[in-house]
């Protein structure tokens, strides 16, 4: 928050009066007997008599409003998303603590020790006789504590959303309950956990422009990864039938309501499965994580009830006629017309041209859970195809909330069939798509030693929290997302003039 010089220097003031007073503006270890959340948990439905004999306690937190009365006064500590009343009074302490007390300001973190007892509005309270000063703010609270709104803001500082907006705490905790979820759920399965690079001599698994950084020492451009999919597959024919990565990919490209440069993923390998068993297993990994994460398979999402409990299925194609809109429905012959697809869309391919009016007919739609199956084979290089509709291949995405949040797909292991993707993707390359595949010689090599049928599939971590924590930006679920440069602050130059330093 913009802070005066004037209201720094007050605050420096106040810092060297608590050194005078014998205490550490910036304490040390703290030993507690309870976090706030435990007290409230353990005792906030007992009455005034149940409190005796005397519950003693140490507890620790950010004082979160404050109120000087004269002889006594109180104040609100915020700890683990909970608070909890103090009570200070003059003659309950030693002069230095209620001196200490005093000059308290909003924000500073201290530890009290005293005793539980019910004030006579009934509110839960810490009857202090000692307090310990741990942490001077020097920056002023959002005003009243009412919230910090201003996105930019709120984004750059995450630290200070975290302390005034408690509802940003809870959508990380529930990132953190879907993540511990998907890791419970995988290795009960008997998946295992691996790592693989994130520098790649060469990028794939998926279409998208890449960072580039150098290293010296080997005097080699190197990419930072835009997918594991090609390492995890080379596990897979190293004998590792089942793996899984939590992993952190990097894509350059746009910024939008969804899309972040730098994002998680999910992505797991199961070998001799296919599409179709993997869409089982998702719709049972998925209900699971609604439940771990929020308690129940329905969430609300911008006032929109969306049920994980069950998902929907339908092929692409079903999904452009249901959805079609833009005069008469097209019959699903015209939907493999290659003339009819050329006409509809601008793509360079009738595959091409089919998932473009997808995305431009039925993606919004897709509100609902929803798993939307059988692809053009131009769209899916590593894919395998479609026995019966060789043009086809068997992949399918999931989508809720209109988003995308997981694609799937039975493995390609064939190396000839993957060499002629790969040279199709070449020559994609040379008219100018940057974001066509590379081509991965090692990959195929590890190709040519045998991979089993396998199916894979990517699950997008932050889209996935957004919708279970109704979130409409890809930032509110990222602690700290990308933003441009804020500029110079200018603080350090006033903290060293009032330091002296």
């Amino acid at each position: 928050m913009p802070l005066g010089h004037e209201l720094l220097a007050q605050r420096i003031q106040r810092l060297r009066e608590i050194q005078a007073l014998g205490f550490q503006p910036y304490g040390r270890r703290y030993d507690f007997t309870h976090t706030i959340p435990e007290i409230v948990s353990r005792y906030g439905d007992k009455d005034a008599e149940e409190l005796n004999p005397r519950v003693t306690v140490r507890v620790c937190g950010r004082i979160h409003t404050i109120r000087h009365m004269g002889k006594a006064g109180f104040a609100h500590l915020h700890q683990g998303g909970e608070r909890l009343q103090i009570y200070v009074r003059q003659d309950s302490v030693p002069e230095t603590h209620f001196r200490l007390w005093r000059g308290l300001d909003a924000g500073d973190i201290i530890g009290a020790e005293g005793y539980l007892f019910r004030t006579r509005t009934g509110e839960l309270t810490v009857h202090v006789e000692r307090l310990e000063h741990l942490a001077k703010t020097l920056l002023n609270m959002p005003e009243k504590w009412h919230g910090l709104e201003d996105v930019e803001t709120r984004y750059r500082q995450r630290y200070l959303d975290l302390i005034a907006n408690l509802q940003v705490r809870q959508v990380f905790l529930t990132r953190s309950r879907v993540i511990a979820s998907f890791r419970r759920q995988l290795e009960a399965r008997g998946f295992l956990e691996v790592e693989t690079p994130m520098m790649q001599p060469l990028y794939g698994g998926a279409t998208a422009r890449p960072f580039v950084t150098h290293h010296n020492a080997l005097d080699m451009d190197l990419y930072l990864r835009i997918a594991p999919e090609l390492y995890l597959k080379r596990l897979v024919v190293g004998g590792l039938d089942r793996v899984y990565e939590i992993n952190r990919n990097f894509r350059n490209e746009g910024i939008s309501a969804q899309h972040n440069p730098e994002f998680t993923m999910l992505e797991f390998y199961q070998a001799y499965t296919d599409y179709r068993g993997l869409m089982d297993f998702s719709e049972e990994l998925l209900r699971q994580v609604a439940v771990d994460a929020t308690g129940s398979t329905e969430v609300e999402y911008q006032g929109q009830k969306l049920d994980f409990g069950r998902l929907r299925r339908l092929s692409l194609r079903e999904a452009v006629l249901e959805y079609w809109e833009d005069g008469e429905r097209p019959t699903p012959e015209q939907l493999t017309d290659p003339e009819w697809l050329k006409w509809r869309s601008t793509r360079a391919t009738p595959g091409e041209a089919l998932q473009d009016l997808f995305e431009r007919v039925a993606e919004k739609h897709l509100i609902q859970p929803t798993i939307v199956y059988d692809y053009p084979v131009e769209t899916s290089p590593l894919a395998k195809n479609k026995p019966d509709e060789p043009q086809f291949v068997e992949r399918f995405e999931i989508y809720a909330a209109g988003m995308e949040i997981a694609n799937a797909y039975t493995e390609l292991n064939d190396p000839l069939e993957q060499l002629r993707r790969f040279q199709a993707q070449l020559r994609l390359r040379e008219k100018g798509d940057e974001e066509a595949h590379q081509m991965d010689e090692d990959f195929l090599r590890a190709l040519c030693y045998g991979m089993p049928p396998t199916a894979g599939e990517g699950i997008g971590i932050d889209r996935l929290v957004m919708v279970l924590t109704n979130c409409r930006s890809i930032r509110d679920v990222i602690l700290f997302p990308l933003l441009r440069p804020e500029g110079p602050i200018g603080l350090a130059e006033r903290l060293r003039a009032l330091d002296g330093c």
